[in-house]
């Protein structure tokens, strides 16, 4: 629920309108608190809740939870002398109420369209920007734009930790959890590097404020981010978050959208609440739905992955090789959700002889026809008639220099002045021509090659191209069209077939965050390179669970730890299904174990060993995922290499302490029966050797 005696006082200088407002929430507060009223009126206060925050927060004469700087002037000294309209939007979306606030000065010739959805069922609320030029002239200078400006402001004096996970480095460490206490006075302030949103930082954050109460805090932008914390005092936070690099004037008639921010508020026992609600949030409202329900991302296999040197990814495939693979597949009953064809199957992929392989030729998309004479359409037919289908990897924005669409169309290509001739070239999805060109262009590969499912990679830093096409007095828009772009093409993409599933992949899980993840998800997490490291795919899934459900990575191996390292609520198998040293029966087995487990990762996460370093081979990692609807859930713990202790106490969490539960041990079949109060006040887990395992089901 949204925390009590909570407001948004945002530099507000008269007493009396504090008064007021702490008046007026003190009396909706109280509507909301005590028995509970029959559902329908139940489900209508809901409605008048999360309306009436953002009704008050958006009202006129309101400074508004955003803020920016125009001609030098901070907005907070003129916003409400603007005139103001506000008009509720319809909505097709369960529980999702809309709405358009708009500020618009005539003098000034700037409008400020903001659009706010509230989710009745999460006590929720996104908005996002757009600012226009309404003169005939260039705009004054726009800058220091805050899409949020807000202040957590608490009658109640404490602690306020900021939790997060760190972003992706491509290491053992990617997602690693962190908790700052914030100080009074201290300001911290925090953004990713490189123009992609989640390198080396996380744009997800929960905000623990005094008294089993807090925020989770959310970013939508695939570019360059920054976010800001303040604790001002005992009682109130302050949270800024817009793009870190905008400063620019408008053309007539010219509009730009800022970065979306999401307040999901939560109450409970301790900050795992907020965790679990927003992940039942996501895959509620912030997900990719077909048919009206969250998209399942799938299990995945590819044909026979990692061939020896010189090839490189999927360099050497032919039609008929992945064809036998299939069947290879098929005959041992290992048939998965999604066959996935990824890099080198274009042209020139695979001339090793004049040092092509496939990163260096991403920018030829058309169909290697020497190893593939009809295209992928055989391919993707004879994954069809086995049930299957079929996702191939692009990476559109990354062009070669000498590739085809570098030399057809050099005018939509981005480039560094005096740069070497390794260097990329970026594709300017910035530009509406080339941007509709490259849609309408993957959209009939996807159609003509029987594909099912996209993969987008992007192994490039982008932010360096724009800063170098930037107009004088222009800075971020190179920046602002761009992802513009990418969303406008990607809604093509969904939109154009109902059916699609995007895989969102940059270097692994480099582009996460509000916006991405309601259009993808990352099936290749992360791009550590030790891809044969249990331990790195054991702590990628901890860090990840606390924020996003759905992910996944790779599994090379069949052992349980190795298996078991890998599994959340999508995976891709890389098994070399032709090498004698491998069991073709510890590979059913996998599957057969994943089977039943599966479908505990949409569910409810409690990390089960602290957030200390995560990273080290002497240590016990433990997990548990908890399904609230039938009471069941499993636990998944892993005793490190060099771990000395056979044993670790662990704390259950969302049971029911006078219930008695079944405990299954999958690898000896014992079962347990513990009640869920001895089970919440320790359990003890225990691994007779190194390198080992433990998986249980309870009910």
């Amino acid at each position: 629920m949204i925390p009590e005696r909570i407001n948004n006082f945002n530099r507000m200088n008269k007493t009396m309108n504090k008064l007021i407002l702490l008046v007026l929430l003190i009396i909706t507060t109280s509507t909301f608190v005590g028995a509970t009223p029959p559902q329908k009126t139940r489900e209508t206060t809901k409605v008048q809740k999360i309306s009436t925050w953002i009704e008050n927060n958006f009202a006129k004469g309101k400074i508004p939870p955003f803020s920016f700087v125009y001609d030098g002037v901070s907005s907070d000294n003129f916003i409400r002398t603007w005139s103001y309209s506000s008009k509720k939007l319809e909505s097709n979306e369960p529980n999702c109420i809309k709405y358009r606030f708009t500020y618009k000065s005539t003098k000034a010739g700037l409008k400020v369209d903001c659009d706010v959805d509230g989710y009745t069922d999460f006590d929720a609320v996104k908005w996002v920007l757009h600012f226009t030029n309404t003169a005939a002239h260039n705009s004054q200078t726009l800058k220091d734009v805050e899409a949020i400006d807000f202040n957590l402001d608490y009658n109640i004096a404490g602690e306020f930790k900021l939790h997060s996970i760190e972003g992706n480095h491509i290491s053992k460490r990617d997602f690693h959890p962190w908790t700052r206490i914030m100080c009074r006075g201290e300001h911290f302030q925090i953004a990713p590097t490189g123009g992609r949103s989640s390198q080396e930082t996380f744009p997800f954050f929960n905000i623990e404020a005094p008294e089993g109460q807090g925020v989770v805090f959310a970013i939508g932008w695939t570019g360059t981010w920054v976010a800001d914390f303040e604790k001002i005092n005992d009682k109130m936070l302050t949270v800024k978050s817009g793009m870190k690099y905008l400063e620019t004037y408008l053309q007539p008639a010219e509009t730009i959208r800022t970065p979306s921010v999401c307040l999901m508020f939560w109450k409970g026992n301790n900050r795992m609440a907020g965790h679990n609600k927003f992940r039942r949030f996501v895959l509620a409202h912030q997900s990719r739905k077909i048919n009206g329900k969250f998209a399942k991302y799938p299990l995945s296999s590819g044909f026979n992955y990692r061939d020896p040197a010189p090839c490189t990814e999927y360099s050497c495939l032919t039609a008929d090789y992945a064809i036998a693979m299939i069947h290879r597949y098929t005959q041992f009953g290992l048939i998965p959700e999604v066959y996935w064809l990824d890099a080198g199957w274009y042209t020139g992929a695979s001339d090793f002889e004049h040092g092509r392989t496939w990163a260096n030729t991403v920018g030829n998309w058309t169909v290697d026809k020497e190893r593939f004479p009809n295209g992928l359409k055989p391919i993707s037919d004879e994954v069809h008639k086995v049930g299957a289908k079929f996702m191939v990897w692009f990476e559109p924005e990354r062009v070669i220099r000498g590739t085809q669409w570098a030399e057809e169309h050099p005018e939509w290509m981005l480039d560094i002045p005096n740069s070497n001739k390794d260097t990329y070239l970026l594709f300017d999805l910035g530009n509406e021509k080339a941007r509709k060109w490259m849609s309408k262009y993957i959209a009939k590969m996807i159609r003509e090659n029987g594909i099912d499912y996209y993969r987008q990679d992007f192994n490039m830093h982008p932010d360096i191209y724009w800063k170098a096409n930037e107009e004088p007095g222009r800075t971020g828009i190179k920046e602002i069209r761009h992802i513009e772009g990418l969303y406008a093409f990607w809604d093509y993409l969904l939109k154009e077939f109902p059916d699609l599933l995007i895989d969102n992949c940059a270097s692994g899980g480099r582009r996460l965050d509000l916006e991405t993840i309601s259009r993808s998800a990352p099936l290749w997490r992360s791009d550590y390179y030790h891809y044969d490291d249990p331990d790195g795919y054991q702590g990628h899934t901890y860090g990840l669970n606390y924020f996003l459900p759905l992910h996944g990575t790779g599994i090379l191996q069949t052992d349980e730890y190795s298996f078991r390292s890998s599994v959340s609520s999508a995976l891709i198998y890389n098994w070399k299904i032709t090498n004698k040293h491998w069991s073709i029966t510890e590979m059913q087995n996998c599957l057969k174990e994943y089977a039943e487990i599966r479908s505990y990762y949409y569910e409810d996460y409690y990390p089960l060993s602290g957030t200390e370093d995560l990273t080290r081979d002497n240590i016990w990692l433990a997990y548990q995922m908890h399904r609230p609807s039938d009471d069941s859930g499993i636990v998944m713990a892993f005793r490190r290499p060099k771990s000395l202790e056979n044993s670790m106490v662990v704390c259950l969490s969302g049971l029911n302490p006078a219930k008695t539960y079944t405990i299954r041990n999958f690898d000896n079949d014992v079962v347990l029966s513990k009640t869920g109060k001895e089970l919440m006040n320790g359990f003890k887990l225990e691994i007779d050797h190194q390198r080992g395992s433990l998986l249980l089901l309870y009910k």
